[in-house]
Parts: structure tokens; C-alpha cells; sequence
């Protein structure tokens, strides 16, 4: 397993998503990848996301107007 960071702050819906989903494309089953986005959207959407597409979110934070997604890659 490793960690991954995917810095989506300053873009908005659908941005955060396309680049999570692009960005797992690229990693292996049971890489953790970190996600911060300023979009409160994704709050909703990444977990809606992952729950379709078999991958696990870890954890969400949100501090100073940021959220910071965390993610387990699953299954393709």
C-alpha cells in the first residue's frame, strides 16, 4: 500500500470528481490516495463516487475551508 495526494482546491463539480477518478485509475488496489478540494460538493460526491465504483472513503476533514478526503482504492 502507499499513499497518494491529489491537490483538486479552486476547481468545482464535476473537476474534483473527474480528477479522483483519473487519478485512481493510475494506482493499485489498497494505495490510500488523499484528496483536498475547496468544493463543498464534494462532501456528497466523492463518497457517492466511491460507493459505485467500489473504492472506501477512510476518512473527510474539513479544515480552513478545505475537505480532505481520504480513499482506499479498491476493485476495478
Amino acid at each position: 500500500m502507499s499513499k497518494h495526494h491529489l491537490d483538486a482546491k479552486r476547481l468545482l463539480c464535476p473537476m474534483p470528481v473527474i480528477k479522483t477518478q483519473n487519478m485512481i485509475k493510475t494506482l493499485q488496489q489498497g494505495d490510500v490516495l488523499e484528496v483536498v478540494s475547496t468544493d463543498p460538493g464534494v462532501k456528497q460526491d466523492i463518497p457517492s463516487w466511491c460507493r459505485i465504483n467500489g473504492h472506501t472513503v477512510l476518512s473527510m476533514v474539513e479544515e480552513d475551508n478545505e475537505y480532505i478526503i481520504e480513499i482506499e482504492v479498491g476493485e476495478d
